[in-house]
């Protein structure tokens, strides 16, 4: 009897054991958001070389009654592969036994990927890796990444289930903001945040969805994540993005590859002073839009918004020092007349005045504010203060109209390491709350449009929801005769003590 080898397929736990220890080959010499790359780029150009070599072994058993001439022709044939063609100079096993200028050659490689026609989604996104400094990464120490990928399968066949890759992926991403600190925010979301925010906006196949400020894709990545769990199609999700930095972009583009989505346009570039999603003389628009732009952003682009072309900044121009509602106005402007977004913004804009109290005014008054959502602190790299999520919809339900469900959701967290985080209860107590779109006692208050009139527009969520707890009362007079029995001297008029009772918010005698 011939007993078949068992394959054993390469898990989610131990695919990020392995690219952990990659970050180990690296740490010290280089910072998360530089190392992060090298890992980003050799785990990919990995993951493309399995699955070629896969097709390449079909073809050969496809092809194998041709003379070798013509077999050969067919295998080198670009046209005839469904998925990436790898030339002959960035396949992997020239890289395996290889001692001297490695980083040199994966250059090379990248660059003659991006140039074969067949791979033309790839397009700047490989180069932008630079593996060529040997004075900070010496071949050896390449050497020993590419070791620990030469013992992976990283192809289809080879993984116990294709969405591991780009589980462990995001798994990476998250990993690098914890080192990153500060930095780690300016590509990273917290996994709650992007969650809480796809299950309040409910994105379904065949919708378009945009982030101008995309980071690493997360939240393109949650809404296929949400649009798979529906039992949907996610390859029938229109994707768009647009990312300033450029080593983020990439990866970006990667993330989107890895969780097998192909045709996503995710553009380079700036999205106030830049839009890219043009189209004819205006703006391309969309079903919905999930971001987290850059909080209280400086340097964003006012003198592109003083002259508003494409029609984004009608409410008027963000202050100099504050870019938080340039993003959200140019959010709005690409939104359909159908669409919905949802955007993390700083508390700050709910309540400043001056002109960002008019640009409330103007989006409160055409009645697009839906909900405003407050946050615990200290949820983002790089931001300790509570941050808020405000939901603006163009197509209202008709009870929801001239209506505002303010979500008071501050406590609900647990500590993680240095950071807090979002309980898994508080994401489906908010969804629960804004599906219901009612009062609930010290968590949620549906306030009218005039109620924020009265308000002066004020959408701090603390006018509206009382999340305080009751103090319990004070028995002034048990006080007096507990300290009365010792003796101390108490000249003190109840009416005195009742005021400073009231100053204090507690109960009188």
């Amino acid at each position: 009897m011939v007993l078949e080898k068992t394959i054993t397929k390469l898990d989610q736990a131990t695919l990020e054991k392995k690219l952990w220890d990659c970050a180990d080959i690296l740490r010290g010499t280089l910072s998360s958001t530089q190392y992060m790359k090298y890992i980003f780029g050799m785990l990919f150009l990995k993951r493309i070389n399995d699955q070629f070599l896969i097709e390449r072994q079909e073809k050969t058993d496809k092809f194998k009654h041709l003379a070798k001439k013509a077999q050969e022709q067919m295998l080198e044939d670009p046209t005839s592969y469904k998925n990436f063609f790898i030339p002959r100079p960035a396949r992997w096993l020239n890289f395996r036994d290889r001692n001297l200028n490695i980083g040199a050659e994966l250059d090379k490689a990248f660059k003659v990927i991006e140039e074969e026609p067949r791979n033309v989604e790839l397009i700047g996104v490989l180069t932008t890796f630079s593996y060529n400094d040997r004075d900070r990464v010496p071949d050896s120490k390449i050497n020993q990444l590419i070791e620990i990928f030469d013992d992976l399968d990283l192809s289809n066949v080879g993984l116990e289930s294709p969405d591991i890759l780009g589980d462990a992926y995001m798994y990476l991403i998250k990993k690098f903001a914890d080192d990153g600190g500060q930095k780690g925010g300016e590509f990273y979301t917290p996994t709650e945040i992007k969650d809480v925010m796809v299950k309040l906006i409910k994105p379904h196949e065949d919708l378009s969805i945009y982030d101008p400020c995309t980071g690493s894709g997360g939240f393109l990545v949650s809404a296929i994540e949400y649009v798979k769990a529906q039992g949907q199609n996610h390859r029938k999700l229109q994707l768009f993005g647009q990312e300033t930095n450029l080593t983020t972009w990439a990866i970006a583009k990667l993330n989107m590859l890895l969780h097998d989505v192909s045709g996503t346009m995710i553009w380079k570039g700036d999205a106030i002073r830049n839009p890219q999603n043009i189209d004819g003389g205006g703006l391309k628009k969309f079903d919905m839009v999930l971001s987290n732009p850059p909080f209280s952003l400086k340097n964003w682009g006012r003198e592109v918004a003083e002259k508003n072309n494409y029609g984004r900044f009608n409410y008027g121009v963000a202050p100099a020092s504050y870019g938080d509602l340039a993003f959200v106005q140019h959010m709005l402007a690409c939104l359909n007349d159908n669409g919905i977004m949802a955007v993390v913004v700083p508390h700050g804009i709910l309540f400043r005045g001056g002109a960002e109290r008019r640009i409330r005014r103007g989006i409160l008054e055409d009645d697009l504010f839906e909900a405003v959502i407050g946050f615990p602190q200290n949820l983002f790299y790089g931001a300790a203060i509570p941050a808020a999520v405000i939901i603006l919809n163009k197509n209202k339900s008709t009870d929801r109209k001239q209506k505002v469900l303010f979500i008071e959701a501050s406590q609900g967290f647990v500590k993680d390491g240095n950071k807090n985080k979002l309980t898994a209860e508080t994401v489906d107590h908010i969804v629960k709350a804004y599906e219901s779109f009612c009062d609930e006692d010290k968590f949620a208050t549906l306030a009218t449009l005039e109620d924020i009139r009265k308000n002066d527009y004020n959408l701090n969520i603390t006018r509206y929801v009382d999340s305080s707890k009751k103090e319990a009362a004070v028995d002034i007079n048990a006080v007096i005769a507990r300290l009365s029995k010792n003796e101390v001297d108490l000249a003190i008029s109840k009416e005195t003590i009742n005021g400073f009772l009231e100053q204090l918010g507690f109960e009188q005698i």
